[in-house]
């Protein structure tokens, strides 16, 4: 039955798997520039993750000197030179926005190369892949073993790839706790099983998760799990360079003796031997000659593969490259290809992460190291005294950044005649608090005003001033009466 008749009857219709059985990838191994690259950038980025927790940094007594810290004890995250307060959350905001719109923008300059070099789920599988290879061999070699017979020697090889898979795994999970307290405290802590348990869970979590999505999911994760390919697809358009196959030089497509038979007849032939060496190399086994495909991550591979075969046979290599939409076209119709990397969408995504990163660093720049934040009491706004005065309270939270201990004197002005007191502290026009080194103070503020004043509602500036007669902080709130 050719196509399917709606009158036939219905043992007759073919019910096959709605669905076709995934098949075991076996990528091959491939040199090239686009390989090289990838080495590049896997060798970089494990050193970045597993080294850096042991980078030292000197920030003075009393301080960690690791230089890249999340220190959840005392509420401080440290990179470097530079120290986060969760009051400063507004930073991680602008980093997560110059993250993802460098995402954007290199989807609009090269499609999907984030996945392709970048992704920490190509990184651990490329890695894991070279194990593989060094373990059991190339790809042909592996689906010979894998057919059988499964003997001594192919268990002994599984055993050993999953023994280092399981090893790379586990200093995945380890680097990771690294970074959330001092790393060669740690490291002996972990070692001597006097760590704390969360520190031996998020390491089991973590060996298991690599384990599996970089040891067995691979491709899965990418094809499946990652909601980016669906996403990048709504942020590209015509001029994004993707990995594309040049239809119009390589078909028709045939064996090289049949194209050479072919073109000594006069027929027309296409660059393409139909090697299969593209598909054979790519991770996630997508055939690129099959146009845009939800699988491809844009890695290169297949043009460092193509671009080898094309060299031995002796025909121009690039038949598969980065290529733009409108550029296949235009080669369709033998016109020259033109690149516009500058347009509407890089520039708007390059403005607007210039413009966060300015903000951001301005912010960093012109920071001080205190800060004080003011809460009006609600349940009374006010309190009118025996006397007629006026009292409001409030919540102060000063804030001392420093390593050292600082005392800072407070002033309060917007309402004429203002009596200022720090519960428990001091009172009068300027009250003083003294704060510990890295800590915050909260105190009991209250003012009064012996005048009401002739607004119900009044603006005040509270400002802080250090021992240094430097104004180190300030921050606005509204004195209440009630005048009429």
């Amino acid at each position: 039955m050719s196509q399917l008749d709606i009158h036939a009857p219905v043992e007759d219709i073919d019910d096959g798997p709605l669905y076709a059985a995934a098949k075991k990838v076996y990528p091959r191994a491939v040199a090239g520039f686009y390989r090289q690259v990838k080495w590049a950038v896997l060798v970089f980025a494990l050193a970045v993750y597993y080294l850096l927790p042991f980078v030292r940094w000197d920030r003075g007594p009393n301080e960690p000197n690791q230089a890249v810290l999340v220190d959840l004890e005392h509420r401080r995250f440290f990179f470097f030179w530079i120290e986060l307060w969760p009051q400063e959350v507004y930073y991680f905001t602008g980093l997560l926005i110059i993250a993802a719109l460098t995402l954007f923008l290199m989807n609009a300059l090269a499609g999907r190369v984030w996945c392709g070099y970048m992704c920490p789920q190509t990184v651990w599988t490329d890695l894991f892949f070279a194990v593989e290879r060094w373990v059991e061999g190339d790809r042909r070699e592996r689906m010979h073993k894998d057919a059988g017979p499964h003997d001594a020697r192919w268990r002994r090889e599984k055993i050993t790839k999953h023994a280092i898979w399981l090893l790379i795994a586990w200093w995945t999970g380890g680097a990771w706790v690294l970074y959330f307290a001092d790393a060669p405290h740690l490291v002996v802590s972990l070692a001597t099983l006097q760590a704390p348990f969360i520190a031996y869970a998020a390491i089991g979590v973590l060996t298991f998760t690599t384990y599996v999505f970089a040891g067995f999911m691979r491709e899965q994760v990418c094809l499946y799990m990652c909601p980016w390919p669906r996403i990048q697809a709504a942020l590209t358009d015509e001029h994004a360079l993707n990995v594309s196959y040049k239809y119009s030089r390589g078909e028709p497509r045939m064996s090289l003796k049949k194209s050479q038979a072919a073109a000594a007849h006069g027929e027309q032939v296409g660059d393409c031997v139909d090697c299969t060496y593209c598909v054979e190399v790519c991770p996630t086994g997508v055939d690129i000659r099959e146009g845009p495909n939800l699988g491809c991550i844009q890695c290169g591979l297949c043009i460092d593969a193509c671009d080898s075969v094309m060299e031995r046979i002796g025909r121009p290599t690039r038949l598969i490259a980065y290529e733009t939409d409108v550029n296949i076209k235009r080669r369709a119709e033998r016109l020259p290809p033109v690149y516009k990397l500058i347009r509407a969408r890089t520039v708007l995504y390059s403005a607007i992460i210039a413009a966060v990163g300015a903000v951001m660093l301005y912010a960093l720049t012109s920071r001080t190291d205190a800060s004080v934040a003011v809460i009006h009491d609600r349940n009374p706004l006010f309190v009118r005294t025996a006397d007629g005065s006026i009292r409001n309270g409030y919540e102060l939270r000063i804030a001392n950044k420093a390593p050292v201990n600082r005392r800072y004197w407070l002033s309060v002005e917007g309402v004429p005649g203002l009596n200022v007191e720090i519960v428990g502290e001091s009172k009068g026009a300027a009250a003083s608090i003294e704060v510990g080194p890295d800590q915050t103070s909260d105190v009991r503020l209250l003012l009064t005003a012996p005048r009401p004043p002739a607004a119900a509602s009044t603006a005040l500036t509270f400002t802080l001033v250090g021992s240094n007669d430097k104004v180190a902080a300030t921050t606005k709130d509204f004195f209440r009466s009630d005048a009429q």
